[in-house]
């Protein structure tokens, strides 16, 4: 087992994961208690508030910190293929498969497995991955022959997999399996707190990384910040953060700056400020989500200026960051026309074929900006021509 200090705020140094909150706390203590055991684990938790880093601090702290840790993102994998980039395959199983191949627990071997996303996996595959957690065996797709395995598993899901057993997505035999250790990260939102910590971590591992001078935030400035609601959590705020430090040229940032580079004002009561609204169907949710990641995305002020004057010569409005219709106008030939507003579905298409040009066409950096996965983001690809 690795070695690390008994202090907790040494830990959470150690691990990259900080803050001073009764949930940082908590979620420290179950580490220390759940990471020398080989029990499985099942982090659940926002996008963006850190479950790598816990999957990472549990392999890290455990008995098998000396062996493989394999990372892998379910929902990152088309389906057709995840059982067989889990278990591996025979040689002609499939088209395409001109020889034989192992798969990522195999390649996890006396050491852990993070299979992150799981929500998003198929029910088939989760009746495989059961197996391996009871029986600690595979078999390999195309394959007649029982492989023995010894792997810890860590589990992450930003689904509420209660939800979907009654939704009949995800087996409730696996869910009751895996929630046995569970560790609920709390959204930042919950925990402002720890944002003036969190700031001033953040800044100081970036500035010693890059090798830069920075004079710090204003206390304004970081009152500010705790008063936004970080619908990226964790992530949202790292990128704030290292893009002010490299805007101000290593300056101090202040309120002024904070003021123009988040929508304070925006923001909604507690409860109403979760990253996809629950109070719309699922793909205007789903488009809203998307929209504001656009937004916050770390582009520079040409490529932002671009895109809105794109949406604006598009028509696109929307509810949240709405400019009254009757001040929207285009000059043609010298005339005022009014524009025609579109719908939802035009901005998305728009924020996806702008995203893919600003990461030249690499569909995993867009899925990966949007905050969608690569499975989501290939079926729009397909749904709207792009």
């Amino acid at each position: 087992m690795t070695e690390y200090s008994d202090s907790y705020e040494s830990l959470k140094r150690e691990i990259g994961f900080y803050g001073s909150s009764p949930q940082v706390e908590e979620i420290i203590r179950t580490l220390i208690t759940v990471a020398p055991t080989d029990l499985s684990v099942l982090i659940m938790g926002e996008s963006g508030t850190g479950k790598e880093v816990i999957a990472r601090a549990i392999h890290r702290m455990s008995n098998r910190a000396d062996k493989p840790l394999v990372a892998v993102n379910t929902g990152a994998i088309p389906e057709g293929i995840l059982e067989s980039e889990l278990f591996g395959h025979e040689k002609g199983s499939f088209t395409g498969a001109t020889g034989q191949k192992k798969g990522y627990f195999e390649a996890a071997d006396t050491g852990t497995i993070f299979l992150d996303e799981i929500g998003e996996m198929s029910l088939n595959t989760q009746v495989k991955l059961l197996r391996v957690l009871e029986e600690s065996e595979f078999m390999r797709v195309g394959g007649t022959k029982t492989h023995k395995v010894n792997v810890r598993l860590i589990a992450a899901t930003n689904k509420d997999l209660e939800t979907a057993v009654q939704n009949n997505e995800f087996r409730r035999d696996l869910y009751y399996r895996l929630k046995a250790i569970t560790i609920h990260i709390p959204p930042l939102r919950k925990r402002k707190q720890d944002i003036p910590l969190l700031v001033r971590e953040l800044a100081e591992s970036f500035i010693h990384d890059q090798k830069i001078t920075f004079k710090g935030f204003s206390p304004e400035a970081i009152e500010l910040m705790t008063q936004y609601h970080w619908p990226g959590n964790v992530r949202e705020l790292r990128n704030f953060v290292e893009t002010a430090i490299i805007l101000n040229r290593g300056e101090i940032v202040n309120s002024t700056y904070v003021r123009s580079n988040l929508p304070l004002r925006r923001e909604e009561p507690d409860g109403r400020n979760l990253p996809v609204p629950l109070n719309m169907p699922h793909d205007q949710a789903e488009r809203e989500l998307i929209y504001r990641t656009l937004l916050s995305l770390k582009m520079d002020i040409t490529e932002i200026k671009q895109v809105l004057m794109n949406l604006v010569n598009s028509g696109i409005q929307h509810p949240r960051y709405e400019i009254p219709y009757e001040d929207l106008h285009v000059v043609e030939g010298g005339e005022e026309n009014e524009l025609q507003p579109t719908t939802l579905v035009d901005m998305e298409r728009e924020m996806i074929r702008q995203t893919l040009k600003k990461y030249n066409g690499s569909r995993r950096k867009t899925a990966k900006a949007l905050q969608i996965s690569e499975r989501t983001l290939y079926r729009k690809i397909k749904e709207y021509g792009l």
